[in-house]
């Protein structure tokens, strides 16, 4: 990997936050120019983890979302682990074809990613057939936000935090230290924009323009979305309320967080599954065994 493929990394849309960003770069940077040896792929967490319930219907699959958001599995080794929205939709997918499962939670811990696959993967999150409810435990920031908004529900936990609601680009300039190196660079192309925004010369009006377009295009989905998410019956959300309030590309706390609208309550983990657990357990099932099924799911997660 070399510093050109690092500002084409900044170059794609983010919505993930600026400061996870710049440690992954340094630590990218650092790994290969042979300063820290990779390390070996951890093995990939199962994606659903469900409360069996005696093989009755009831159970509650939990689906984890933790560590930064990419489109395919694969591209996790840029940024030390993490959670494809391919993995993601396979493990909703999968939860709503088990009988046994009644409810799916998504747990959340994430500072965001990529906005590529995040679109589509939170109108699969609408269009389960099995209700969604979503938890911050206890980051859901950027594209981890925008999915968590597309569930019924959406919680945080105390101690969490929500929000960085925005798209983020970047072009690092590279010219002056090539040229300090006695490096020079010659591009050469076919298509009038083939090497716009390239890191070898500094960032061109129009291209400057061009990036801000395309970032101004994921913002508007990712408002829109955030908007839809969030309305409730009688109570609309507007997109304007989301660019002007919930933070402003800001994460913000639990307490601030509810009283923006960003989530519907403040809850442990443990507390959001013993709610989901009680709203689909079986007729004639007590508390007791209730609380069974969602302490046996929290052993096996």
């Amino acid at each position: 990997m070399t510093t050109h493929f690092l500002a084409e990394l900044l170059a794609t849309p983010w919505a993930l936050q600026p400061e996870r960003m710049a440690a992954y770069a340094a630590v990218l940077a650092r790994r290969y120019a042979g300063v820290i040896v990779a390390a070996a792929e951890p093995a990939a967490a199962a994606p659903v983890a469900a409360a069996r319930a005696g093989g009755r219907a009831g159970a509650v699959a939990v689906v984890p979302v933790v560590g930064t958001i990419t489109q395919r599995a694969s591209m996790m080794s840029l940024c030390d682990g993490g959670t494809s929205t391919q993995a993601i939709s396979r493990a909703l997918r999968e939860a709503n074809a088990d009988e046994t499962v009644s409810a799916i939670v998504l747990d959340i811990d994430s500072p965001g990613g990529s906005v590529y696959g995040v679109a589509e993967l939170a109108a699969e999150i609408r269009a389960s057939a099995k209700p969604v409810t979503a938890i911050a435990n206890s980051l859901a920031a950027s594209a981890a936000y925008w999915l968590g908004t597309a569930a019924s529900e959406f919680y945080v936990t105390p101690g969490g935090e929500v929000g960085s609601i925005g798209v983020w680009m970047a072009h690092e300039d590279w010219s002056k230290a090539l040229e300090e190196q006695g490096v020079a660079v010659t591009l050469i192309s076919a298509g009038k924009f083939k090497t716009e925004g390239n890191p070898y010369g500094p960032l061109p009006d129009e291209a400057r323009q061009f990036m801000q377009s395309r970032t101004d295009d994921y913002f508007g989905a990712f408002t829109r979305d955030v908007a839809k998410g969030r309305s409730r019956p009688g109570a609309p959300v507007s997109v304007e309320q989301v660019r002007q309030g919930m933070g402003q590309g800001r994460v913000l706390g639990a307490a601030q967080a509810k009283a923006e609208n960003m989530v519907d309550g403040v809850m442990t983990f443990d507390e959001v599954i013993s709610r989901v657990a009680r709203s689909v357990a079986p007729k004639g099932r007590n508390a007791q065994q209730q609380r069974a099924a969602a302490l046996r799911l929290l052993e096996i997660q």
